[in-house]
């Protein structure tokens, strides 16, 4: 009897083994299976809040940033803590210029790391500044990847960096918290890309250098030009520096210039490329572009010399309507697009001035004699003449300072200057119905009449 309830013991010890043994692995399977934590933002949210509040220009911000769906992601993890300006200290605090950089699609890194710097995964209370002024800062890490810091002085006022906070806890849920601040907070790297770009020091230029040139009368090397100041514009026409037509070159010659380019063209036109991609509504136009890589090419060399240019955009609508006969003759395609490239720079504001003042403007195109004939209409710039006509429909979508890029709603096509022959009309010349012999001097009809009396007029030829 004993043995037997030994053995049923040890039968029970060895099933409670395998039970501890499966569960283990149990467990791991669980660990092992994706389990999904959809973030729902409901009403209470602080994200919605911040769309109802005085921070509606900050709001737009983040839509403009495609920023969104990250604020959702970290509200679904954890409290977030927003440093927020009012709408009015983007009106009266915040430079235009500045402003106008942060809009524009090319800037759209700088604008959503200025806008991340502006958030932290984490729910900051008035308790976690410092309570009494010290030397010391509280510093919290931010969704950009920075440092935000955290300081108090003695009248109890409290900073974010050097931004002091005017509304504590303006807006608190149970997500996260927003603090309204005075301005805006500007990272150093935010500030320096709009520095380089103001200054355009990151692209600033020199004279381009060209190759020694040998004088064939003396056999000497000619002297060079004078030294300009950095920046200036080249001394050669652009068209010294376009290459030959397709007639003589396949591909673009190199321009006049040497080795030592202080402009990177390629890299500029690429740039306005991709902006027009993202401004959207310009595809058709940029595939071209793309497909065309002579062009291009020839456009950021001509830009690395030191040219500038305005391009001219017609967008998809206005692409749709060419004819696949306008598109298919060979060269066609480069042929618009030069008439569309103008050989200076231009923005709207320059634009518009010119032809309120002047009435109409005709602005050289790289396409060789023909010029783009604009004028004001409807407040507007018009470009070309008649049906073919075009108004500037996006302006200043993209502007460097050396490559300015103006959308259009048309194709322009160059006047075909005709010059009619000159037709020679009867109706102011009077012609008589039977013309006659030029009359014989008086003199002379006399001395043959009396010749003819005495029977010698037929010795003279001039009396017959």
């Amino acid at each position: 009897m004993a043995m037997i309830f030994s053995h049923n013991l040890l039968l029970f010890f060895f099933f409670l083994t395998f039970l501890f043994i499966l569960k283990p692995s149990n467990t791991l399977l669980a660990d092992q299976i994706p389990t999904t934590h959809s973030a729902q933002i409901n009403s209470n949210s602080v994200l919605v809040a911040l769309l109802d509040s005085h921070y509606t220009e900050l709001a737009e911000l983040v839509e403009k940033a495609l920023l969104l769906q990250t604020l959702e992601d970290a509200v679904g993890h954890h409290n977030i803590t927003i440093f927020a300006p009012n709408n009015e200290a983007f009106d009266l605090n915040l430079d235009p210029e500045f402003k106008r950089f942060l809009l524009e699609p090319r800037n759209l890194k700088s604008l959503r790391t200025l806008l991340l710097s502006h958030i932290v995964p984490k729910r900051i209370g008035l308790h976690d500044w410092p309570q009494i002024p010290t030397e010391f800062s509280t510093r919290h890490g931010s969704l950009a990847n920075d440092r935000v810091e955290l300081t108090s002085q003695g009248s109890g006022e409290k900073f974010v960096g050097d931004v002091k906070v005017i509304h504590p806890h303006a807006v608190d849920r149970p997500d996260g918290v927003i603090h309204g601040i005075e301005r805006l907070i500007i990272p150093q790297s935010v500030q320096q890309d709009f520095n380089n770009r103001r200054s355009l020091q990151s692209i600033s230029a020199i004279k381009p250098e060209g190759a020694p040139e040998i004088d064939p009368r003396t056999n000497r090397l000619k002297k060079p030009t004078p030294l300009t100041k950095p920046g200036s514009p080249p001394v050669l026409p652009i068209y010294y520096a376009m290459a030959p037509g397709p007639s003589l070159a396949p591909a673009p010659a190199p321009g006049p210039g040497g080795p030592h380019h202080h402009f990177n063209g390629i890299k500029q036109v690429k740039d306005f490329i991709h902006t027009l991609l993202q401004y959207g509504g310009y595809n058709e136009i940029a595939d071209m572009l793309v497909n065309l890589t002579s062009l291009s090419t020839e456009m950021g060399k001509l830009v690395s010399e030191g040219y500038v240019l305005t391009v001219l955009v017609p967008n998809d609508e206005a692409m749709a309507k060419l004819s696949t006969d306008q598109l298919s003759e060979p060269g066609a395609p480069e042929q618009i697009l030069y008439y569309h490239i103008i050989a200076e720079y231009q923005t709207e504001e320059s634009m518009y001035n010119a032809v309120r003042r002047f009435g109409k403007v005709k602005y050289d195109t790289l396409r060789l004699p023909y010029k783009v004939v604009a004028q004001e209409a409807d407040g507007s710039v018009k470009f070309g003449q008649g049906e073919g006509s075009a108004y500037l429909f996006d302006p200043d979508i993209y502007t460097d300072g050396r490559i300015s890029v103006q959308g259009i709603d048309g194709v322009l096509f160059p006047v075909q200057e005709t010059t009619e022959s000159e037709t020679k009309t009867t109706s102011h010349v009077k012609v008589a119905a039977n013309a006659k012999q030029p009359r014989r001097g008086k003199l002379l009809e006399v001395a043959c009449q009396m010749l003819g009396a005495f029977g010698q007029d037929s010795r003279f030829t001039t009396c017959h």
